[in-house]
Formats: C-alpha cells, sequence, structure tokens
C-alpha cells in the first residue's frame, strides 16, 4: 500500500504538530513558563541534596534510638515519615519527579541496613514464655512415649495368642 501525496502531506503534518506541541520530556514548566530539565539532570544534584539534608537526620535520628527499638513502629515512625517528607519536599524543590528511581533504591537500602530484622507486621519476633512453650513441646513428647510403651507392650501380651 503505496502513500499518496496528500496522505504523506496528512501524516507529516500531523508529526509535525505531535514533535512541536507537546512540553519537553520532563512534562513540566515553572511558575515563569521555562521548561523544567529532564529528570537526568536531577539525578545528582537530587542525589546530593536528600543525601545532605535527609538521610543524614534519618541516620542520627536512627541512632539517637535504641537499636532494639528499630523494629517498633510507634518508635520508628516519626523519622521515616519526616524522610519521607524530606526526600518529597526536596524533588518538588528541585522540580524532580517524585518518587523516582533514586528513591525506591535509597529506601530499599534503608530498609536493608536498619530494618532488616523485623517481621512483615512490624512486630519483634521473639519465643514466647516457657509457661506456655512447655506445654506445646511437653504433652507431644509425653503421648509419643506413652504410645510406643502401648505398642511394646500390647505386643508382648498378645505374642501367645495365635
Amino acid at each position: 500500500m503505496a502513500l499518496d501525496c496528500t496522505s504523506l502531506t496528512k501524516l507529516t503534518l500531523v508529526l509535525c504538530v505531535a514533535a512541536c506541541g507537546f512540553p519537553p520530556v520532563s512534562g513540566c514548566s515553572d511558575a515563569y513558563g521555562r521548561a523544567i530539565p529532564p529528570l537526568s539532570s536531577c539525578s545528582d544534584a537530587y542525589g546530593r541534596a536528600i543525601s545532605d539534608f535527609c538521610v543524614t537526620k534519618f541516620t542520627l535520628d536512627m541512632k539517637a534510638l535504641d537499636q532494639s527499638l528499630w523494629c517498633s513502629w510507634s518508635d520508628t515512625f516519626q523519622p521515616y515519615e519526616e524522610l519521607t517528607n524530606c526526600t518529597y519536599s526536596v524533588a518538588h524543590k528541585m522540580h524532580c519527579f517524585w518518587p523516582n528511581q533514586q528513591i525506591d533504591e535509597l529506601f530499599i537500602r534503608l530498609h536493608r541496613d536498619y530494618f532488616h530484622d523485623c517481621a512483615l507486621t512490624g512486630r519483634l519476633l521473639r519465643d514466647p514464655p516457657i509457661r506456655i512453650l512447655g506445654p506445646f513441646i511437653g504433652v507431644p513428647v509425653l503421648v509419643t512415649l506413652l504410645m510406643t510403651a502401648l505398642v511394646v507392650w500390647s505386643g508382648k501380651c498378645c505374642q501367645g495368642i495365635v
């Protein structure tokens, strides 16, 4: 199917309007109508800014908190929320998208560093008290011994009867 001259002209016009009529890659402009640089230019400066302002404060807050409380959501909620809000505010001020790949990688790294031992529910995992754990261990052991003794006794008792 060959394109005739009219179809080719229409196609060229549509492509030209599409290329010229849409905003730049970032899709954003500032208050003065200037195009905001694409996301790739946010990478280095944004990474340094969140490291300097947000991660540093989060690290200090977590060091101030006892390490045994890192898995307690009620204790870590405030520093975590401040970190999230800080990364959002810096992204907004620098005209960068949020969330982005850097933020995802940052939170994955922070979870690996600070919350790797936490249960998915946010509660600390620990053994139940011995008064609860004892019956769950003792009863099956006693039943096993009792059944073994019963099998041995019934085997000796009934050997003479055929």
